[in-house]
């Protein structure tokens, strides 16, 4: 089945830029035809979309390039060594690099991106020349992503007194959704399988697909941090250790003040930016040795600075021509109060692929979802809980969050779609049985 999907996708996936802009065209017929709207009026809603979500874009050009840069620090290269060094043969590694982007996922889905893309290059680097398929151990630092934890955004939103949907399902706190025993087997389930299915995928001598390795030269491009002689004031003022300092003190003063007003551990965007920038300046010791390491990072960024803007015009038109309701309204119309939570995790797979953001899925479907759980006595923990994992599962199969994770692993999208496919296959089986048995 690997096999196929991989030659299935290196044949006929296009690239990813391409892709959004047909996936855009399909929504803005599905909207004249399905919805009865105007070209005119689909036009409109692209166009007022298109700019919605530049916020977002900045933060995901960010976390990349923090990330990036403070992966590039000498200090943090020599720890992934040695953190690259635990697993033994090709089967090991593409094991444990899939576990750690699962655990690193499990605490923050773009921290997972970032550790898994810097562990699984230097995994492969360590197993160069021992037959490491470099495409399948990116592919399973990808696969990791699926898994969310405690920043899961939708859990929290509505365990938050005043959102949007309070007056439909009231407060629900995180043990009743996050942290439920249900859905504690669903996440331990896929933290064991996901690396699993990734050593089952592995090619063996005898398979069509050849073992491609990392390309020695990939590690050589890395910037190193140049020497410059600190000759003049300028240099000396850009060599400071007391304004690193004072940068580095007002940052860990920001994050303390975070961390100790809540009431849970919840590390969103901007925390994590401003955790990678600080620890990226510490670890760079000077703001010159800095700043190189980040005009070397933003190169990787292209992918999310043109493509980000396409699947918000996207957004808009699903959202402002209805179609997002009507697909969820499809499976709301013939769901019991047994299975709206399966039914929704499936809607939600399908809205996800031409709305990949959570937060934007959430505004567009959550309303739909929870007044249905409402009106026919579902549990809304469980249908909130379902929207969150669709959101996740069909990630697998739309390039948009690989985006960063390729940039640094320097891949294109078919060299691991073909594996995310089978982990698309795997994540759904786990997850629909889990909403309709537990």
């Amino acid at each position: 089945m690997t096999g196929f999907f991989v030659r299935l996708v290196r044949r006929y996936l296009p690239q990813p830029f391409t892709f959004a802009v047909m996936l855009s065209v399909l929504v803005y017929f599905m909207g004249m035809f399905v919805m009865g709207k105007s070209a005119h009026e689909m036009n409109e809603y692209w166009g007022k979309g298109f700019f919605s979500l530049y916020v977002f874009t900045m933060q995901m050009v960010l976390v990349l390039v923090t990330g990036h840069a403070l992966a590039n620090s000498p200090v943090v290269k020599s720890g992934l060594k040695a953190l690259a060094s635990i697993p033994g043969g090709p089967k090991q590694s593409v094991f444990f690099v899939a576990l750690v982007a699962c655990l690193a996922s499990y605490l923050n889905w773009a921290f997972g991106l970032i550790v898994g893309a810097l562990i699984a290059k230097q995994v492969a680097a360590n197993n160069s020349g021992k037959g490491m398929h470099y495409p399948i151990i990116v592919a399973a630092a990808y696969g990791g992503n699926v898994i969310r934890g405690p920043s899961s955004s939708i859990p929290l939103v509505i365990a938050t007194p005043g959102h949007f949907l309070e007056k439909t399902i009231g407060i629900i706190p995180v043990t009743e959704s996050l942290y439920s025993e249900w859905n504690l087997i669903i996440t331990g389930i896929l933290i064991v399988a996901i690396p699993l299915i990734f050593v089952l995928m592995y090619p063996s001598k005898d398979d069509e697909m050849p073992i491609i390795e990392i390309d020695p030269n990939l590690l050589l491009q890395e910037a190193e941090e140049k020497k410059e002689v600190v000759d003049t004031p300028a240099k000396k003022m850009d060599h400071s250790l007391i304004l690193t300092a004072l940068l580095v003190a007002a940052g860990g003063w920001v994050l303390f003040d975070y961390f100790s007003k809540q009431p849970s551990f919840n590390l969103n965007l901007n925390i994590l930016i401003m955790i990678f920038m600080i620890l990226g300046v510490i670890a760079h010791k000077t703001l010159a040795g800095y700043m190189n390491a980040i005009n070397n990072a933003v190169k990787t960024s292209g992918g999310i600075i043109l493509q980000f803007p396409f699947y918000a015009g996207m957004m808009g038109m699903m959202r402002d021509s209805g179609l997002a309701k009507w697909m969820s309204d499809i499976f709301v119309n013939v769901s019991t109060a047994q299975t709206l939570p399966l039914f929704t995790f499936w809607s939600a797979g399908i809205v996800n692929i031409f709305v990949p953001s959570g937060g934007g899925q959430w505004a567009v479907q959550g309303p739909i979802m929870m007044q249905a759980a409402h009106e026919i006595g579902a549990d809304s923990a469980k249908v909130a809980m379902a929207l969150a994992w669709g959101d996740s599962w069909t990630n697998q199969i739309q390039p948009f969050w690989a985006l960063p994770l390729l940039a640094i692993a320097n891949l294109g999208v078919r060299d691991i779609m073909g594996y995310c496919l089978m982990t698309a296959i795997l994540v759904g089986i786990v997850c629909s049985v889990g909403f309709v048995i537990l």
